[in-house]
């Protein structure tokens, strides 16, 4: 037999094993088949191999020669030291990676809007050398949130801190809010600080930190259930009951 020849029989006989594996994989029940997924997985991926490569004539006739080729060659696999797992993880930490900068990457053009957004509010609502009371705040705290729009502001005022025109209560204020992980670096957040006049841009931090301050106030219904009632004296515990002398 020529080379061809004998890798084709391998492979028909092969072929044929597989039939019969998968004949008997398909009578059993559901539970069965789960455990038998693996291995008729690389049976499969093993046959793949012998499709697109050829052995030798020594080899494929040694392999001609075994009863079950197929099942030797998967036994035979699972005996070896494979960096499969290693290409999983690798996989995982690949994929973890991409989402995070996926992530990062929206949050950024997110606080790029919400940055435009300030600037553009406090150009349209600046009148007359004042800010519009809490008009141009109140719209950018509905349109992007109290967590976004003070972190824009924080970055802006950490970015800006040699400036006089910000006040120590918001130079003291911005260096509580957390930033964006990876954003420790100022050049990296640079595409989101605020670019308008320091003042103005001081006065929107105050008008935006009393908004955010009135959201978090609790109700008067809030207060009354968190408030014990005035008045009221605490119970005496009951009497213990004592025989009669």
């Amino acid at each position: 037999m020529t080379n061809e020849e004998l890798n084709t029989a391998l492979y028909k006989k092969m072929f044929t094993e597989q039939e019969k594996f998968e004949d008997w994989l398909l009578s059993q029940s559901p539970r069965e088949i789960l455990n038998h997924a693996y291995e008729y997985t690389m049976r499969e991926d093993i046959l793949l191999s012998l499709e697109y490569n050829d052995l030798t004539s020594d080899q494929a006739a040694a392999l001609l020669a075994s009863p079950s080729p197929l099942d030797d060659l998967y036994h035979q696999y699972e005996k070896m030291e494979t960096s499969h797992m290693e290409e999983i993880w690798s996989c995982f930490e690949n994929r973890a990676e991409q989402v995070k900068a996926a992530k990062a990457e929206q949050e950024k053009r997110l606080n790029i809007s919400c940055k435009e957004a300030v600037e553009a509010a406090i150009g349209a609502q600046y009148k007359e050398n004042r800010l519009d009371a809490k008009a141009a705040a109140q719209e950018i705290l509905d349109q992007f949130g109290a967590e976004r729009v003070q972190t824009v502001l924080a970055a802006t005022v950490q970015d800006k801190d040699w400036d006089v025109r910000f006040s120590c209560e918001n130079k003291a204020w911005a260096q509580t809010v957390p930033m964006p992980e990876g954003s420790e670096d100022g050049n990296r957040r640079s595409h989101w600080v605020v670019d308008s006049h320091p003042g103005l841009v001081n006065l929107f931090v105050d008008q935006v930190r009393d908004l955010v301050r009135e959201r978090e106030k609790p109700s008067v219904i809030q207060q009354l259930r968190q408030e014990p009632a005035a008045g009221k004296t605490k119970a005496a515990p009951p009497k213990k009951w004592e025989p009669e002398r």
